[in-house]
């Protein structure tokens, strides 16, 4: 009994010696001194000169690769080599991702390093797919120079989406890499993986929007047709022989017209039951005069007398192009001829075009003689925008 229970110690003496020569020979070139890199990253990067765009994580895409990790210490060896190993698996047995998922590092380039990392540059004699970068003179950091940040640019993702995959980020004594002759400083393994493009689509159709009203406001700085009011003006004051009556309207439009628009003027005149007052009528705007039936508009700012507003937001040849038409624009001056563009989208001179929203204000005065009948005088007019797309 005594002697089977010493067997049996024996065997178990042998199976932990075997698995300890298994953690042993994890590493071909492992040093004692090695440390691991932490923290450590890969990040899949969209590369800027390829057309059509691929995104980082594109599979199949050719795209630059950001490395950052950070040594545990200031390394008692200089480091000579950086070594990349891209691998299928984490653990030794790598795989070859160029054979099976047709990707490719050996086109590959240096971007962007960090400032003390100049000297690195690709190793002239590696065959390897992986990318080695060599410093003859041999690196030593300082404690400030611990955390290294590394591009690689051009390399071509695994042409599989949603594949999980792997790289071994190795620092060595001597120049080469894996097949240099040195050994290991320190190392770490990062993972990616390539992921399926989403395409998210979506319409914008022809757009018009247009409102007219006593008053259209904004909403946070943009004009908004639903905050339009009661379309029915009234002048303020009595229509005098002896004072210019005066009231306003407004109206908003934006339009994705790729030849803008253009507001027409229908309506008129202001009657009571037979009696009118005249349309200001005529090839170009003229200066209200005082006991003379007229009535006419305009869409700027005036003085004499002080009624309306610019074009808000103002115009700026960018997003906004509003404008009053040339008869229509001058200030103090009415006019009144149906069927009259009013506004378009034409500021700038460079032709109407589509245009963010904005508010026209228009003005609008009478005059009458001394003998005008009495009455209620109303008018009702239509302003038609019209967009060319």
């Amino acid at each position: 009994m005594l002697a089977r229970i010493k067997r049996y110690f024996y065997l178990a003496a042998v199976i932990l010696m075997g698995f300890s020569i298994v953690s042993v020979i994890y590493s071909p070139k492992s040093s004692a001194a090695a440390g691991e890199l932490e923290p450590r990253s890969l990040t899949l990067q969209a590369d800027s000169t390829v057309t059509p765009y691929e995104g980082g994580s594109d599979p199949g895409g050719t795209v630059d690769n950001l490395f950052q990790f950070t040594l545990p210490a200031i390394p008692a060896s200089p480091i000579y080599s950086i070594s990349f190993q891209y691998c299928e698996e984490a653990d030794l047995s790598c795989g070859n991702l160029n054979t099976d998922y047709a990707m490719s590092t050996t086109g590959y380039s240096v971007g962007t390093v960090s400032s003390f990392l100049t000297g690195f540059t690709p190793d002239a004699a590696n065959t390897q797919l992986d990318p080695v970068l060599d410093d003859s003179a041999g690196f030593t950091p300082t404690s400030a120079q611990l955390s290294f940040s590394i591009q690689l640019v051009g390399i071509v993702n695994p042409n599989v989406p949603n594949y999980s995959f792997y790289v071994r980020i190795t620092l060595w004594t001597a120049v080469g890499g894996p097949a240099g002759t040195g050994t290991i400083i320190d190392q770490g393994n990062v993972a990616a993986a390539t992921t399926n493009q989403l395409l998210i689509s979506g319409q914008m159709p022809e757009s018009l929007v247009f409102c007219t009203g006593a008053t259209v406001s904004e909403t946070s700085g943009v004009p908004n047709c639903t905050t339009a009011t009661n379309p029915d003006v009234n002048f303020p004051m009595l229509f005098s022989p002896t004072a210019t009556a005066y009231t306003t309207s407004q109206m908003a439009a934006s339009t994705n017209a790729q030849t803008g628009y253009q507001i027409t003027l229908f309506g008129g005149p202001l009657t009571s039951g037979s009696n009118t007052i005249a349309d200001m009528t005529g090839s170009a705007p003229a200066t209200p005069t005082l006991g003379v039936s007229q009535f006419g508009l305009n869409l700027v700012s005036n003085t004499t007398p002080a009624v309306g507003t610019a074009i808000t937001p103002v115009s700026d040849g960018v997003n906004y192009f509003a404008e009053p038409t040339a008869n229509y624009g001058v200030a103090n001056k009415f006019l009144y001829n149906e069927g009259d563009a009013v506004g378009d989208s034409g500021y700038g001179g460079s032709g109407d075009k589509g245009t963010d929203a904005q508010i026209f204000t228009v003005s609008y005065i009478v005059d009458v003689p001394g003998n005008q009948p009495a009455g209620t005088y109303t008018a009702t007019l239509t302003y038609i925008c019209t967009p060319t797309f």
